[in-house]
């Protein structure tokens, strides 16, 4: 802080007693956010100190509504996909302590990206800015994707002469705390299968064009069945949502950043050969 500086503090209104959801960032850390979701008003007290300073002359006081998106290793990629701004105080003179009132979109932490809102209220003078930035986070509910009918996904694996299956899974969207139902048909069985297991992926896809890069994250493996299954077999699915690492799905935010989930169904052979198919789903946060 330089000596003499004019000080911005924010207290929003209903922090201490609002909900606050946790992210981990591999640059920030843990992370712990008041929650807002697209209903709600921001409020607040927007303070500006005088640091022992007998005036302040300014070119005016505002205060911005950001939402970025945040490439982590490439900053040139970076930008806001969404900014409202309007004046708190017009250009003048402070002379003397002054609070301004504040009235006022789902957040995302993930290994390549962040989808970032912050509040950024700064006081233009002369020779710089004097600013301050306030995080927070939005959790968005889907009540009509709860709403609209469900479909099955249904899809078959074969090496001809081989291996015939095919899985179904009841349902095509998921809230975060579902479970993920189906089963497995085994029609022809001439290969020696060791194990069938179950993989929720995350896909995290960013930039445009040929920048375009994909990350992929295993969050957890579920072993459906171990040893060889008979022809005419079913296997029953079933995997819990509410223990996974999971966060709604995003789709193309500006142009520039999605995150998608996969189921990953996969068989593996007594040498060691795998076989896999997937499958994207959705997921919602329920209201």
């Amino acid at each position: 802080m330089v000596q003499g500086q004019p000080i911005i503090e924010v207290s929003l209104d209903g922090i201490e007693t609002r909900k606050h959801t946790r992210f981990t960032d591999k640059q920030l850390g843990a992370l712990k956010l008041p929650v807002y979701t697209g209903d709600d008003d921001i409020s607040g007290v927007v303070e500006v100190k005088m640091n022992k300073q007998k005036k302040i002359e300014h070119m005016g006081i505002r205060i911005e509504l950001v939402g970025r998106i945040e490439i982590i290793n490439d900053q040139k990629q970076s930008s806001d996909f969404m900014s409202m701004s309007r004046e708190l105080e017009p250009q003048g003179i402070l002379f003397e302590e002054q609070s301004l009132q504040i009235l006022i979109l789902e957040s995302y932490y993930g290994n390549t990206v962040r989808l970032r809102y912050y509040l950024k209220i700064y006081m233009t003078r002369s020779y710089g800015k004097v600013q301050k930035e306030v995080d927070f986070a939005v959790l968005i509910s889907q009540p009509e994707l709860e709403e609209q009918p469900q479909t099955s996904l249904k899809l078959e694996v074969g090496i001809e002469e081989c291996l015939h299956i095919d899985f179904e899974y009841f349902k095509s969207k998921y809230h975060l705390r579902d479970v993920v139902t189906g089963k497995v048909n085994f029609y022809l069985v001439k290969i020696k299968i060791k194990y069938m297991e179950l993989a929720v992926i995350r896909k995290e896809q960013y930039g445009q064009g040929q920048q375009q890069q994909t990350d992929n994250e295993t969050l957890v493996k579920y072993e459906l069945m171990d040893g060889c299954p008979q022809k005419g077999e079913v296997i029953p699915i079933r995997l819990y949502l509410s223990g996974v690492d999971i966060t709604p799905s995003v789709k193309n935010v500006n142009g520039k950043f999605s995150v998608k989930y996969i189921l990953n169904l996969i068989l593996v052979d007594e040498d060691d050969r795998r076989y896999f198919k997937q499958q994207e789903i959705t997921i919602y946060r329920k209201k």
